[in-house]
């Protein structure tokens, strides 16, 4: 299946590496000998060099159509903090986490990611970028610090995210 190449967005290829760019940035990729890029005019066609090369296809093709998807429209991923003094905070490029600790968490915002508070409470964090690898990458690192819990639905999950609750205990001995 070829990758289709997006409006107001071109690629490149140079040997085993592929340049796409697009309106927002320019992303690069080398792929592995074993692959095969061709570029024509409204799509980007794929093919194996190599009888064991399936794997890497696939994930080449999968690649460079995030790669075209970045650079044209962006990729984003909101992330909520659900209790009552749980919030973020943004100072300069670092991202403050109050999480219940008796301390407060920092984490460095890499300079090429954007990170901005979507809600007055400082209850959601939207991160976004050009690339999808990364956006996630970040977004997983910050839920890590406290993932939601199943009693009390307490942490930081993503905001599409069905957190499973448990009823916890049913009642006291008599």
């Amino acid at each position: 299946m070829p990758v289709a190449i997006l409006e107001k967005a071109s690629a490149t290829v140079k040997g085993e590496n592929i340049v796409v760019k697009g309106p927002l940035w320019e992303l690069s990729f080398d792929f592995s000998s074993k692959i095969k890029v061709t570029v024509n005019e409204s799509e980007i066609v794929i093919t194996k060099n190599d009888d064991g090369a399936n794997a890497l296809w696939g994930t080449t093709r999968s690649i460079i159509d995030n790669m075209m998807v970045g650079v044209t429209t962006g990729y984003s991923k909101s992330l909520e903090i659900v209790w009552v003094w749980y919030k973020f905070e943004i100072q300069g490029k670092k991202l403050v986490l109050s999480i219940g600790f008796s301390h407060k968490v920092d984490m460095e915002i890499p300079e090429w990611l954007k990170a901005e508070l979507e809600w007055k409470k400082n209850e959601i964090l939207k991160v976004s970028w050009i690339d999808k690898q990364m956006v996630w990458e970040f977004a997983a690192k910050v839920r890590s610090k406290k993932k939601p819990e199943p009693y009390k639905g307490k942490g930081i999950k993503y905001v599409w995210e069905h957190i499973r609750r448990k009823a916890g205990k049913t009642g006291a001995a008599k």
